[in-house]
């Protein structure tokens, strides 16, 4: 089946089975390997993608599923709320062995694009997907804490 995809702002054209998961199609058929595959059945979170502004789970995904959504993965941030968690995580050395942290971000931010002062139980709530084997969640809270910080601007 050849499908039209809208991935990180570019049309790209695949030819793969309609059920394909959407993973497999970002890192075997577009090569984009910064979303990465953890468990398969969506529940760590590692392979997640942002679908418009929501969070999806991209290993359980059909890719005939995604239709002319716009799809952006790690490879493909941009914008004030990127930019914030960037730079929060970079400042609050969040990643220990990083495996989950492009899920992490992406959950990130599609929170902060929801919710401008979030709480911790927002946070949980939020993040409660995204798995992380080092369990840096403190850290992680305490970033998306300083990115939503950054977004509200000087005080």
């Amino acid at each position: 089946m050849k499908l039209s995809l809208r991935i990180n702002g570019a049309a790209r054209q695949v030819e793969v089975d309609g059920d394909t998961p959407l993973l497999w199609v970002l890192r075997e058929e577009l090569g984009l390997l910064g979303t990465k595959f953890g468990c398969g059945a969506a529940f760590c979170g590692a392979c997640t993608v942002l679908m418009g502004d929501v969070p999806v789970r991209s290993c359980s995904l059909p890719v005939s599923e995604v239709g002319d959504g716009a799809v952006t993965t790690i490879e493909g941030i941009a914008g004030r709320e990127a930019m914030a968690v960037q730079r929060a995580w970079i400042a609050g050395d969040v990643p220990q062995c990083g495996y989950c942290q492009s899920g992490q971000i992406m959950g990130a931010i599609a929170l902060l694009k929801a919710t401008k002062r979030p709480t911790d139980s927002d946070i949980d709530q939020a993040m409660s997907g995204n798995l992380c084997r080092c369990a840096t969640y403190v850290r992680i809270r305490e970033a998306i804490h300083a990115a939503a910080r950054d977004l509200e601007g000087p005080r």
